[in-house]
C-alpha cells in the first residue's frame, strides 16, 4: 500500500468517525436550520423544514439532547436559537434551560412548519428556510449529515453544489475491499492511526454515564443487575452487551453526552467500538492490538456503508456489529480468512433487520447485533463459515457484502415506504 493511499484512508476515517451529541438525523436538521439562521443574520420569526422520508423516520421518536423532549420541533427551534454550524454534529452543545423554554414558546406559537419532500431519490435530504421581517435564507444538506450543497440569502446564492458526490467519488477512488481494510489496519504506522483510541474514550464514557442514570429503556443498566447476571453470566459477552446498549440508551434518550459516530451514526460508532474495547480489556490485549482492532472495525463499517448508503431500510447496527466482529476475531488470533468468515456469518444471520427509525428501543437492536458479532467471531475461530450454497452468501466475501448492501439500498425500498407509512398513521 502506497503512502498516498494510506493517507487517503486515514483522511477518510477522520472524515467519517467524528463526535456527535444526540441522534444524527434530528441533529443534522438542527445544523441545517442553524446555518440558515446564521445566513439570515437574525433570530427567525418563521422556519420551514422539508425532509426526505428517511430523515423524517429517524427523527420522529428520538430524544433531543438537553431538552427532555422527543422529536423534530424542539431540534428545529434550538437550531435557530442557539445552534452553531461550526460545531457540526455537536450543534446543540450550548443548549440551556432558558433556550429550551424559548424553544417551547417558539413551537407553541406555531412558527415551525415541517413537511415531507416528495419525489426525491436522495435518502438524506434536509432543506431549511428561515424568515424574518420580509427577509429569508435557505440552506440545504444532502448526501451526508454535514454536507451542505446550497446556501442563499434572499435572491443571492452564496454556495451551490447541487450534487454531494465529491465525497463519494473520493471514497470510491480508494477501491476498498475487506483485504485492503485488513492490511491497512495491521500495517499502518501506529502513530498515524492512534487517533482511533478517542472512540474508545468517548463511547466508554457514554456507557458509564448511562449506568448512573435512567435513560430510555435502561437496557444497559438492567444487564448489570443480579438477576440478569444469573441468567447471562458475568463474563465478557454480558459486559459487551451492557456497555454497548448502555451507550445507546443514553444517546437515544437525548442525554447531553457526546459519542464518536461512524458514517453519520452514533449507534454505528458505539457498536463498532465498545465490543472491541471490552473484549480487548478483559483479555489483556496491548494498546497496539486495541488500536489495530478498532481501526479494522471502524474501517470495515465505512467500507460497507459506501455501497449501502448513509440511510436505508436496513438497520445500521447490523453493519456496525459486522465491523466489531472483524476486530474481535482478529483479537482472538484470527487471520484474514477467519475475519472474512466472521463477515460471512454476520451477513447470513442479520440481513433484513429493518430500521424503523431512531428511538430508545434501538438499544435492543444494538444488543442483538453485537451478540451476533461475538457468536460470528467464535464460529470463525472454529473455522466455521456459512457457505455459498446458503442464501445470499457468495464464496467471495466482498460479493457477499455487495449482496447485503443491494438488499438494503434497493431491495428494501418498498419496506422503507411501508415502515414510514405505519409510523405516520398510528391511531
Amino acid at each position: 500500500m502506497t503512502q498516498e493511499e494510506r493517507k487517503k484512508i486515514i483522511d477518510l476515517v477522520k472524515l467519517e468517525v467524528v463526535p456527535a451529541i444526540g441522534c444524527t438525523e434530528p441533529i443534522a436538521v438542527a445544523l441545517c436550520v442553524a446555518k440558515a439562521a446564521e445566513t439570515l443574520g437574525c433570530k427567525p420569526e418563521k422556519i420551514s423544514v422539508v425532509l426526505s422520508a428517511n430523515i423524517l423516520k429517524n427523527a420522529m421518536g428520538v430524544g433531543i439532547p438537553g431538552t427532555g423532549m422527543i422529536g423534530l420541533p424542539i431540534a428545529v427551534a434550538l437550531g435557530a436559537l442557539i445552534g452553531k454550524s461550526e460545531y457540526q454534529l455537536e450543534v446543540l452543545r450550548d443548549s440551556s434551560t432558558e433556550a429550551v423554554e424559548e424553544g417551547k414558546r417558539f413551537i407553541d406559537e406555531k412558527r415551525i412548519h415541517i413537511s415531507l419532500k416528495e419525489d426525491i431519490t436522495e435518502k438524506l435530504y434536509i432543506e431549511a428556510i428561515c424568515e424574518s421581517a420580509g427577509e429569508s435564507a435557505k440552506a440545504v444538506i444532502s448526501g451526508g449529515h454535514t454536507s451542505f450543497i446550497y446556501i442563499s440569502r434572499g435572491e443571492e446564492v452564496l454556495f451551490n453544489k447541487q450534487s454531494a458526490g465529491e465525497e463519494v467519488d473520493e471514497e470510491a477512488s480508494l477501491n476498498l475491499t475487506l483485504l485492503k481494510v485488513y492490511d491497512f489496519a495491521l500495517t499502518a504506522p501506529l502513530d498515524e492511526i492512534r487517533f482511533i483510541l478517542e472512540t474508545a474514550r468517548l463511547n466508554k464514557a457514554a456507557a458509564e454515564s448511562s449506568f448512573k442514570g435512567n435513560y430510555g429503556h435502561s437496557l444497559g443498566r438492567m444487564l448489570r443487575g443480579n438477576k440478569e447476571r444469573e441468567m447471562l453470566g458475568n463474563g465478557t459477552l454480558s459486559h459487551i452487551l451492557s456497555y454497548t446498549s448502555g451507550a445507546c440508551d443514553a444517546r437515544m434518550a437525548g442525554a447531553m453526552i457526546p459519542v464518536m459516530s461512524n458514517s453519520g451514526s452514533g449507534n454505528q460508532g458505539i457498536s463498532a467500538t465498545l465490543p472491541v474495547v471490552i473484549y480487548a480489556e478483559e483479555n489483556n490485549k496491548s494498546e497496539e492490538e486495541l488500536i489495530r482492532a478498532l481501526m479494522m472495525s471502524h474501517l470495515t463499517v465505512i467500507y460497507i456503508k459506501q455501497s449501502l448508503g448513509r440511510l436505508s431500510a436496513l438497520c445500521g447496527c447490523v453493519v456496525a456489529a459486522t465491523g466489531s466482529s472483524c476486530g474481535i476475531t482478529w483479537l482472538m488470533g484470527g487471520d484474514f480468512r477467519q475475519v472474512a468468515f466472521s463477515v460471512q456469518n454476520m451477513i447470513a444471520n442479520l440481513t433484513g433487520m429493518i430500521c424503523d427509525g431512531a428511538k430508545p428501543s434501538c438499544a435492543l437492536k444494538v444488543a442483538s447485533g453485537v451478540s451476533t458479532a461475538v457468536l460470528s467471531a467464535m464460529m470463525a475461530m472454529e473455522n466455521k463459515c456459512v457457505t455459498s450454497v446458503e442464501g445470499i452468501i457468495d464464496q467471495d466475501v466482498d460479493r457477499s457484502i455487495r449482496n447485503l448492501t443491494l438488499i438494503g439500498s434497493q431491495g428494501m425500498n418498498e419496506t422503507d415506504k411501508l415502515v414510514l407509512d405505519i409510523m405516520t398513521h398510528k391511531s
